[in-house]
């Protein structure tokens, strides 16, 4: 019973204690102390810069304003297209071969060989076999086949670059080991 009296006397002592002053009005004081004594720094803005505009003064050369540099800037445009419809119209007259039907993604290299000393690929498509040599043409962008090595084939392709214009582009279609051709 002693013990409980004790314990009880001992949690009102610190119960008391808890409600005592804690510090926080010595804390809120200094606070306010210092809000009232500091004061802040604000540098001032430097005056902006004066604009003078100026007039345009040519110095030498062309002027950029006039209309005949417009004119010569369309002649040589036009000039380039002519140039590059130049290289696509050979590749437009002539009769299109089996192979030129199917992209590049969809061919296959799976072999190479020495056919009377011409190298010549052997290429899978659709699960057939074809024999191609350099000249042959393929894929879908005009490709003519360059040369043919045992590990690949080099293509020149002929192809539209985001501005229209017709441009050529060498395409590499490589061997593909390991996969064989089901019949």
């Amino acid at each position: 019973m002693k013990r409980i009296t004790a314990l009880i006397a001992l949690s009102a002592v610190f119960a008391l204690a808890g409600c005592g002053p804690s510090g926080e009005e010595e804390l809120r004081q200094w606070m306010s102390e210092l809000r009232a004594t500091t004061k802040p720094r604000i540098t001032p803005l430097k005056e902006p810069k004066q604009f003078f505009p100026q007039d345009y003064v040519s110095d030498s050369g062309i002027d950029p304003f006039n209309s005949m540099k417009l004119t010569l800037a369309l002649r040589r445009d036009s000039a380039e297209s002519a140039a590059n419809a130049s290289l696509i119209a050979p590749e437009m007259a002539r009769r299109k071969e089996p192979l030129e039907a199917y992209p590049l993604d969809a061919i296959r290299m799976v072999g190479s060989m020495n056919k009377a000393g011409i190298p010549t690929a052997l290429i899978s498509v659709d699960k057939l076999l074809y024999q191609v040599r350099a000249g042959n043409y393929l894929g879908q962008n005009y490709g003519k086949i360059v040369g043919i090595t045992e590990t690949n084939m080099r293509l020149r392709e002929i192809v539209q670059d985001p501005t229209g214009d017709w441009v050529e582009r060498m395409t590499t279609l490589d061997l593909q080991e390991g996969n064989e051709v089901k019949k």
